[in-house]
């Protein structure tokens, strides 16, 4: 589940050369957070965002984001040096962070390529995602479609809000 919403939240962010020279509000540029992810097939379902912190932030060509993929706060370590790998993972597996860039193709069609990530196995050389997008107002839905293993047999929608 936590792959599934990593490599979701990858897309919160397009942008193409048209939207690019409008006004911030008609862009795809800005910052935003994640509202829901709807999830199909097995376990099918939508799960809210509104109190995971999360934070999405889209420019010309690139992309950062960063997020908390936990139900609830997550612990606070009482002394670093003498943490259990358990109370480690507590505190710092439910965190997802990446950056990269970005392309749109005809299509209403984004791929992020992320050049930095926590999860070693979502960057580097020919690994992509792609995602179909559509933008109402302050609303950025994407949808997923295929990465470098071909294309998603379950996808899933991601809603973002904008922030600014």
């Amino acid at each position: 589940m936590k792959r599934l919403l990593f490599a979701a939240l990858s897309a919160g962010l397009v942008a193409s050369p048209g939207i690019v020279a409008q006004s911030t509000r008609e862009s795809v540029q800005g910052v935003w957070r994640v509202a829901e992810a709807t999830i199909t097939g097995p376990g099918a379902r939508t799960i809210a965002f509104a109190d995971r912190p999360n934070l999405t932030i889209i420019t010309a060509r690139h992309y950062s984001r960063v997020e908390v993929q936990a139900d609830g706060p997550r612990p606070i370590l009482a002394d670093l040096a003498k943490a259990t790998a358990d109370e480690l993972r507590a505190v710092w597996g439910p965190f997802v962070s990446e950056a990269g860039t970005y392309e749109v193709t005809p299509g209403s069609l984004v791929t992020m390529r992320p050049i930095a990530s926590k999860n070693p196995a979502v960057m580097g050389p020919g690994v992509f995602i792609t995602y179909s997008y559509k933008l109402d107002g302050d609303t950025l839905s994407l949808t997923q479609q295929r990465n470098q293993n071909g294309p998603f047999a379950n996808p899933f929608t991601l809603k973002l809000v904008r922030v600014e």
